[in-house]
């Protein structure tokens, strides 16, 4: 889909707080209010919308504790690669996962309260998924950059 600079900026805006109102983001654009609502759904009913979240701060739920988890499987057959992929996607701790290349066949990151916590994920979650050769964990000392805007 090509993008022209209205549209750049109204994703923008929206990445920035999605619950800004027609009006407002009308008002920022130079746009009527009906073109501002029409460029919205053409972007949502084209998919680059996927959907509207809260982002919660981890502070305030007393989960600060961000792990990035290395997994390698004993073997990359396609079986143990939709049996991992399905059983990781149900763990709730796990926010993210990735399927890479290099050394490990998965990046997880992973958010808890605390090295308990922690330590009770990977016994008891993580590691009772089949096919798991090894596992490598490094744990986050400062978040130093945390977006989830994408520059169009």
């Amino acid at each position: 889909m090509n993008f022209d600079q209205i549209d750049k900026k109204l994703l923008k805006l929206l990445q920035s707080d999605s619950k800004q109102t027609n009006k407002a983001l009308a008002h920022a654009l130079g746009l009527s209010v009906t073109a501002v609502f029409e460029r919205i759904k053409k972007l949502e009913n084209n998919g680059v919308i996927k959907s509207y979240v809260a982002l919660v701060d981890k502070k305030t739920i007393e989960k600060t504790f961000v792990a990035f988890c290395h997994v390698k499987l004993v073997q990359h057959s396609q079986d143990y690669v939709v049996k991992f992929e399905r059983e990781v996607k149900k763990i709730e701790e796990v926010l993210e996962c990735y399927h890479l290349s290099g050394d490990y066949d998965y990046l997880l990151k992973v958010i808890v309260e605390d090295m308990e916590e922690f330590r009770d994920f990977m016994v008891n979650k993580l590691t009772k998924i089949d096919h798991i050769g090894s596992t490598h964990s490094m744990f986050m000392i400062n978040e130093v950059k945390h977006t989830t805007a994408i520059t169009i």
